[in-house]
């Protein structure tokens, strides 16, 4: 039964093996943190990705992402760089898992807020005519500041386009 089951994901990649594409790519957060009381940030995320596929379901991507983050009184602003794996289970279909190291570009508005997050984001994407649907939830790893047990919480969902490099 695995066999079967292995062998049909196979015929679901979207590109060629080793076919590498760039993805622009634009979208909303809505952002929390995890002991606050403070209303939930909604902002924006923009950036580009590239993907390599490495065998016919499983590619990895990375990617530089602009991310308005934090809480709607304590707005932190990061350059969040997305490492996934990508496992494609249907046509079109991806699940994504992988690790978010991020830095934070206005921490000198918030005194104590560290300057280095990670976070661990888990989605799903959807390609169609080289449209990329994704949605991602990024659970905060580290603490936002050192003497507070606060992390992030955001969901985020982009529509990218897919350009074939090679």
């Amino acid at each position: 039964m695995t066999v079967i089951l292995l062998s049909s994901v196979s015929m679901y990649a979207q590109h060629r093996v080793g076919s590498i594409t760039l993805q622009p790519k634009a979208g909303l957060n809505i952002a929390d943190i995890t002991s606050s009381d403070d209303d939930i940030r909604v902002g924006a995320v923009t950036g580009a990705e590239f993907e390599f596929q490495l065998t016919d379901i499983f590619s990895i991507s990375a990617g530089t992402l602009y991310s308005q983050q934090g809480v709607k009184h304590a707005k932190l602003d990061y350059l969040n760089i997305p490492l996934l794996a990508n496992v494609y289970v249907a046509p079109g279909l991806a699940v994504k898992l992988g690790l978010q190291p991020a830095f934070n570009i206005n921490d000198d508005d918030y005194n104590g807020v560290n300057s280095v997050d990670l976070s661990i984001p888990v989605g799903l994407s959807y390609e169609i005519n080289n449209f990329v649907l994704d949605a991602r939830y990024n659970f905060g790893v580290t603490k936002i500041i050192d003497n507070f047990d606060s992390k992030h919480s955001v969901f985020q969902f982009t529509l990218g386009y897919k350009i074939k490099l090679k």
